[in-house]
């Protein structure tokens, strides 16, 4: 179980004035072979970039907690958190994000953007296909690189 991260600090970077770091549960959602992507809608930070949903750990939240509530709040949709990722730190101009992905799988048929442009269900080896925020790189490759090759015959 990870620790219950801040929401948010000030975490000080090269130059001498601190930087907002936010963390943020995300979730790389699994239906039939396929896995969800979301696109930043074009008035929200990163504008049209694609990432995994998800949001920031409120204070005291653990990061399973909160993706069971982004995930309603942003999509309508219910989910099971499964497995963790190793959580990745990015660092942009404005802010540093730590994103702690889990592999989730979602209860929910039908799903209502609240908050993003556009959804795309991809298998995974499809995913670097999209234009996804510098932060979800890492949380891509790190799932890519645990999956088991696709039609890979077991020996026996």
């Amino acid at each position: 179980m990870l620790p219950s991260p801040t929401t948010e600090q000030s975490t000080p970077m090269t130059g001498t004035s601190p930087t907002k770091h936010v963390h943020v549960a995300c979730a790389l959602i699994e239906r039939d072979g396929l896995v969800l992507a979301a696109q930043r809608s074009a008035v929200m930070e990163l504008p049209l970039k694609w990432e995994f949903p998800g949001g920031k750990l409120e204070a005291g939240e653990s990061a399973e907690v909160c993706l069971r509530r982004e995930l309603m709040e942003e999509m309508g949709v219910t989910i099971n958190v499964g497995r963790p990722l190793p959580a990745h730190t990015h660092s942009y101009d404005a802010f540093t994000v730590t994103l702690h992905p889990f592999v989730c799988s979602i209860v929910s048929d039908s799903i209502t953007l609240h908050e993003h442009a556009a959804i795309a269900w991809l298998p995974p080896g499809k995913l670097h296909t999209l234009d996804w925020a510098e932060a979800d790189w890492p949380v891509l490759e790190s799932y890519v690189s645990s999956k088991p090759l696709q039609g890979a015959v077991p020996h026996g």
